[in-house]
């Protein structure tokens, strides 16, 4: 067991008992036991949609370094980073990682951007991603290897301009959320809205300039996009009824189209949401009291709503980016900062976080079931799954089970390409995985940013294990335990 009490992946080590915890547990998660050849698996099978082609169904997805300049652009830090994912053997790259589209949308000081100023920076790192890609794959893999850049403003989780500093521009007031900024939050104007979509065409438009084959607009985890989904009680043209809380995604899309043609259009987005949680005496996470009629959220899963009821929203949304025509959509769930073990299920929270309240594996589980739910009722549109670094060892045969039995199109990977950017390669050419290398979730990756520290696999990453930051993170979270 666990600090926390959960069963560490780890220890299972046999298909028996995966099984048997699965099924002791009450969680529904299939996989094959044993992996296919690397000519008749699945995951090697190529993807071919709206003029873009993938060679395999491993999705790299977005990983926000904090290591940008101040400026906006890459680092040494990003680049290697993003030469990783070029190597990964992955053929979709799913935004390699979150660009803000203008300053005050920055999460963090350190975050990129993509702006009249740093697209040609851009464009070398996208020729990084790929000239890596060649290297390790040969002079025609570029042929079938599809790159897209994510589009972002981070509203309520602004901190553009010194890392301490909370400046939310949020969607809309929240009755929970807004009580974790003492400053007070402000809520975006309309016409602040009107002139943000400018400001996402003008990215689209800097992006195709640079490279990418695609742009998302995104739309998870917490993040400005997102909350307008679910901004039942704004009052204006972009709150209150499904076409106004859409209006500022369906603007943008359609001036995507005419604007900048050619360019193709993704939309990551939070399928499903909870109430906000917070840390309980013991360290682990409980969600807060609600206010009565509480709705403050899309895709609620609250105590008395099934788990398919709560996919209306998302099942509302995606006929809407039918009849716009996108076609690529990436399904995720919650947020980093209100309820991060729906997000990104873990063992150990980072040093702000909470234990998990429920088997991680749950978590994962929960979102599989939601993509392969989605998928099933939307066949045409191309799904890429998320949650999949929690499996661990037994990531690539979840994967082949799910993309197999037509789950999702797309398994994708986050903090697993941090300390094993190479895992899809492996797989696909028949390797045994490395175990030394696989995530285990220690949320190192996360504490760091929240220290003011750039992203990596510290435990994990020899690269980062040797620079100076890994002291000064050892020494934060010891202060943080006192």
């Amino acid at each position: 067991m666990s600090g926390s009490g959960w069963v560490r992946v780890a220890s299972l080590r046999t298909p028996e008992a995966f099984r048997a915890h699965l099924e002791n547990g009450g969680i529904s998660l299939d996989f094959d036991e044993t992996l296919a050849s690397p000519d008749a698996s699945p995951m090697a099978r190529p993807l071919e949609a709206d003029g873009l082609r993938a060679g395999n169904r491993y999705c790299v997805l977005p990983m926000e370094g904090w290591d940008a300049t101040e400026k906006g652009e890459p680092s040494e830090l990003t680049t290697r980073r993003w030469k990783n994912f070029g190597r990964s053997g992955a053929k979709l790259i799913w935004g390699g990682e979150a660009a803000a589209v203008r300053g005050d949308g920055r999460g963090n000081p350190a975050q990129l951007m993509i702006t009249p100023a740093t697209w040609e920076a851009m464009a070398r790192l996208r020729g990084a991603l790929v000239a890596a890609h060649v290297e390790r794959f040969g002079r025609n893999a570029e042929d079938d290897l599809v790159v897209g850049l994510q589009l972002t403003h981070s509203g309520r989780y602004g901190r553009p301009n010194e890392w301490g500093r909370a400046e939310p521009l949020a969607a809309s007031h929240h009755p929970l959320l807004d009580q974790r900024f003492p400053d007070g939050v402000r809520v975006i104007t309309d016409d602040e809205l009107d002139r943000l979509i400018d400001d996402f065409v003008q990215a689209a438009g800097l992006a195709r300039r640079a490279g990418f084959h695609f742009v998302d607009v995104k739309h998870c985890h917490g993040y400005l996009g997102h909350e307008l989904l679910g901004a039942r009680h704004r009052a204006g043209r972009y709150g209150g009824p499904f076409e106004n809380r859409t209006r500022f995604l369906r603007t943008i899309v359609e001036r995507i189209r005419l604007e900048v043609p050619g360019l193709r259009v993704g939309v990551r987005f939070s399928a499903l949401d909870t109430v906000p949680f917070t840390k309980d005496p013991d360290g682990i996470g409980t969600p807060e009291e609600t206010p009565p009629g509480y709705d403050d959220a899309f895709g609620l899963l609250g105590d008395d709503a099934s788990l398919d009821a709560a996919l209306d929203d998302a099942r509302e949304l995606l006929r809407l980016l039918q009849r716009l025509n996108v076609r690529w959509v990436c399904v995720t769930a919650g947020s980093p900062y209100h309820n991060p073990h729906v997000q990104r299920p873990a063992l150990f929270p980072p040093s702000d976080g909470y234990g998990p309240p429920e088997d991680p594996l749950a978590g994962v589980a929960r979102q599989v079931w939601a993509a392969a739910r989605l998928k099933a009722e939307f066949p045409d549109l191309v799904i890429v799954g998320s949650a999949y670094s929690y499996l661990q060892e037994w990531l690539p045969h979840v994967a082949q089970r799910v993309v197999r039995e037509g789950g999702s199109d797309f398994v994708g990977i986050g903090r697993m390409v941090l300390s094993y950017p190479d895992l899809p390669a492996d797989v696909l050419e028949g390797r045994p995985l490395q175990r030394r290398r696989i995530c285990r979730t220690f949320s190192d990756c996360t504490t760091a940013p929240r220290k003011a520290l750039p992203s990596g696999c510290y435990p994990l990453d020899a690269f980062y294990r040797a620079r100076p930051e890994a002291e000064q993170l050892k020494a934060a979270k010891e202060a943080s335990r006192k």
